[in-house]
């Protein structure tokens, strides 16, 4: 299984790069967790739209969803053009009712209702989905093909939840959008020590740091996650490829 990061920032996307969303590949299969702004224009430099099987969406805030329109909009002339030969599925829940109809459109893309502790296959992928704590409904991922796992947090405060939904994953993808100074200030979003934290006592292999914030000095989220992880912990960027 193959992570690759298309973007890594939290909110709205940083100068020339695009919010937080990742593939998930593994022979041949691809998945794309998230669709927010910029976020197809990156992946264009690095694959086409017809090779991804699904895409997985978190929840509805801009960030994750702003590049839903024009991925649609690629996927009608991809099938006007014979390139598209069937309709892309779209992952996420239904919480949202008016968000969940938008994700089917004109017979290229379909929207596929998921719920909280769900598991699903999706090709030789099994998903499984845990709510976080967000201003709005949200479900981190944790994805699994063969002996490999890798998990998403999605936008989250702190949650126990999401220890033993992490438990033991090769690779823990965290959101870490919050500076130590700003703890209990900013809703909805971890820091990085909460970050490490969850990371430890999960027991993960591995921590990458992403939905970060534009504003100063990022390795401050990497420092502070060591501070409760003693694993590798780093900050995601602009495709990095993770081979687990």
């Amino acid at each position: 299984m193959n992570v690759v990061t298309l973007g890594m920032w939290g909110g709205y996307p940083n100068k020339g790069e695009a919010t937080s969303s990742f593939i998930v590949e593994h022979e041949g299969h691809r998945l794309l967790i998230d669709c927010g702004s910029a976020v197809l224009s990156t992946y264009l430099t690095m694959g086409e739209l017809h090779e991804l099987d699904a895409v997985l969406v978190s929840h509805y805030h801009p960030d994750h969803i702003a590049d839903i329109g024009v991925l649609q909009h690629a996927a009608m002339i991809q099938k006007q053009l014979g390139e598209l030969h069937s309709p892309l599925p779209i992952y996420a829940h239904a919480q949202d009712v008016i968000e969940f109809e938008k994700l089917a459109y004109k017979g290229v893309t379909t929207g596929v209702e998921i719920e909280a502790h769900a598991t699903f296959a999706i090709g030789p992928f099994k998903v499984s989905t845990c709510p976080t704590v967000h201003p709005v409904y949200c479900l981190a991922f944790r994805i699994e093909v063969e002996d490999k796992s890798v998990v998403f947090t999605a936008d989250t405060e702190w949650t126990d939840a999401l220890v033993d939904f992490a438990r033991d994953a090769d690779l823990l993808v965290s959101e870490s959008n919050v500076y130590p100074q700003y703890a209990g200030k900013i809703q909805g979003h971890l820091t990085g020590q909460e970050a490490g934290k969850l990371a430890s006592l999960a027991g993960v292999k591995r921590l990458v740091l992403t939905h970060l914030p534009q504003y100063g000095e990022r390795s401050v989220l990497v420092k502070e996650a060591k501070k409760e992880f003693t694993g590798p912990v780093e900050l995601a960027y602009t495709k990095q490829q993770i081979n687990l």
